[in-house]
């Protein structure tokens, strides 16, 4: 699926990339909020002139689609956009002054608390979303925005959009005034496995197999000065249906979840892979008749499309479990067909290690509960999630399981599917381990936060402040004085 073999970068060609993003470091750590947004627009308006060229390269390297690609290259410019108008606005800098007061006990000195950039970033690109979390996707853009430059390590899966991509958006982000070595491409495992190794390295944003997420992490918290890694990982995004719930739209939720599961042929981050249904309330068989219909397709690469049949056998093979709708893919089939499969609560609170693995692709697991103690006992072995759903009617007790899911997961919806991912201010896209190896969001505003830390300045002249935390500034910037917040 690949038209382009992977180019490995050599060490020494990764010693100069790190090299220059150390050079461009203090620039951008130096720019104002006018420059730095200008050239986040600058890189976005040459991704979307570029767009017709980066998506014939896309649909030839992944098969996605034209439309889907297209679809996702608005969303990639979207997302630098939006963090231009973060750097804008300013209140990512949490500016926060308390004044000198000698007569507190003990004495209080002036106090000016800003964040300020980690340092040069490290991004490992996905393969499910060759532009959103890729080579200008949301890591890049929020750790841009915060100040850092980035190298990416390409995807496998797409290295001739990867390189493109990477041209176009460093020649942009340069004839805009950012310095050279903003951004950088490398390719290759090993030069990946040394990047986050690298002492000039300060953080890393990762999307990927779990597998590949805990041995970077494991490198990155090996380091002798480790350093954060944001790795966003395996997730089964459990949704639960009350029997209420089927009783008042079962057919329109069955076609939902249908669609959802085998959305991109269920290559979504968010694809709703663990369904609890309430035992003969009717909700497979309606299941099943949209399942039928819904269409295969090709997965993303060679491995992943290895992995489907072996992954859905290992759910297959336990006692449990029974084919609900389609057929096992066979090894080697080029595509994959949607599968519905289910089992018990009981078999999942006994064995959630074998039944509530992620299986990357269209296929999900319905899980028949007979009461809320069966669902309770079955939700408590679901691992963190980036998503938890819940489809309930007024009058539903609820309430112990929504606590159970607000436990599981970084987002909790109550209509609609997972699948779904809007970039905006409030947005949170990360959940509990194995979901993410942090607190954080790779999507929406805050996911800045992740590449800033926090610097106090005691008793500093005015001129050497930096300038967000002058009184200049903080005429029209947000912060917080003494414990008084202004917009």
């Amino acid at each position: 699926m690949t038209s382009t073999a992977v180019r490995g970068t050599t060490l020494a060609e990764l010693a100069e990339i790190v090299a220059a993003a150390a050079a461009a470091a203090p620039v951008w750590r130096a720019s104002s909020a006018a420059e730095r947004a200008g050239w986040l627009r600058a890189a976005a308006d040459a991704v979307d002139a570029a767009a017709d060229e980066l998506v014939e390269i896309a649909d030839r390297e992944t098969r996605l689609g034209a439309a889907r690609l297209r679809g996702e290259v608005g969303r990639t410019t979207g997302q630098l956009r939006l963090f231009a108008t973060v750097v804008e606005e300013g209140s990512y800098l949490e500016l926060t002054i308390d004044g000198a007061d000698p007569s507190a006990t003990p004495p209080r000195p002036e106090l000016r608390r800003m964040l300020v950039p980690v340092g040069p970033v490290a991004v490992f690109s996905a393969s499910n979303f060759p532009f959103a979390f890729s080579v200008a996707g949301g890591d890049t853009a929020s750790a841009l925005a915060a100040g850092a430059p980035v190298v990416v390590k390409a995807h496998s899966g797409h290295p001739e959009l990867s390189r493109r991509t990477a041209e176009i958006v460093a020649a942009a982000l340069e004839e805009a005034g950012a310095p050279a070595g903003s951004l950088a491409l490398i390719e290759g495992r090993d030069a990946g496995n040394a990047l986050v190794q690298h002492p000039v390295i300060q953080a890393a944003g990762f999307t990927g197999s779990l597998s590949g997420g805990r041995a970077l992490f494991d490198l990155a918290s090996g380091r002798p000065d480790p350093i954060p890694f944001y790795g966003e990982l395996g997730s089964v995004n459990p949704v639960v249906v009350t029997p209420t719930a089927v009783a008042a739209r079962g057919a329109a939720l069955a076609q939902g979840l249908v669609g959802s599961f085998t959305l991109g042929v269920g290559q979504f981050c968010t694809k709703p892979g663990v369904v609890f249904v309430p035992r003969d309330a009717g909700f497979e068989e309606l299941v099943a008749s949209h399942a039928t219909s819904a269409a295969g397709g090709p997965l993303l690469t060679d491995r992943i499309t290895a992995a489907f049949p072996e992954g859905v056998d290992r759910l297959v093979t336990d006692p449990s479990v029974s084919v609900v709708a389609g057929a096992r893919s066979a090894a080697g089939d080029d595509l994959a067909q949607p599968v519905v499969l289910a089992t018990d609560a009981t078999a999942v609170a006994e064995r959630p290690d074998v039944l509530l693995e992620e299986c990357f692709g269209p296929v999900t697991l319905l899980v028949r509960y007979d009461g809320p103690d069966d669902l309770r006992r079955a939700l408590e072995a679901v691992p963190g999630s980036l998503t938890a759903t819940l489809h309930s009617e007024p009058g539903d007790d609820v309430a112990d399981v929504l606590d159970l899911l607000q436990l599981k997961a970084g987002r909790v919806l109550f209509a609609g599917w997972p699948t779904g991912v809007a970039v905006t201010w409030s947005q949170h896209h990360g959940g509990p381990w194995p979901a993410t190896t942090s607190l954080h969001t790779s999507v929406g505003a805050t996911a800045i936060r992740r590449f800033l830390r926090p610097i106090v300045f005691q008793d500093a002249p005015e001129a050497l402040l930096p300038e967000p935390l002058r009184d200049a500034s903080l005429e029209h910037l947000p912060h917080r004085r003494n414990g008084v917040l202004t917009a």
